[in-house]
């Protein structure tokens, strides 16, 4: 006759539960950490750029508003600033 239980207990249970416990009570103490690819951090910052140049209004009406302004001034309009404007426009289509 083999006797391996007492009184319904297991006593190996206690050793094994031990044992266990032990092993999982270690932590690995090293920090984690990533890293980002360059082309990550460009796309990230063309992305920005895209949802903030969306964000931005086409029509700047503080702008218009003043320019609206000085025209009605009758004194604005003269040859220096009519060159000026000339100058500029051609300068935009490369003349």
């Amino acid at each position: 006759m083999m006797i391996d239980k007492i009184g319904g207990i297991n006593p190996l249970n206690n050793v094994q539960n031990t044992r266990r416990s032990n092993g999982a009570a270690q932590v690995r103490s090293d920090a984690d950490s990533i890293s980002v690819s360059n082309e990550a951090k460009e796309k990230a910052a063309v992305y920005y750029m895209n949802q903030v140049a969306a964000e931005t209004p086409d029509v700047r009406a503080d702008r218009i508003a003043e320019v609206k302004a000085k025209l009605q001034n009758p004194n604005y309009l003269n040859d220096s600033v009519i060159a000026s404007a000339a100058d500029k426009l051609m300068q935009s289509f490369g003349l």
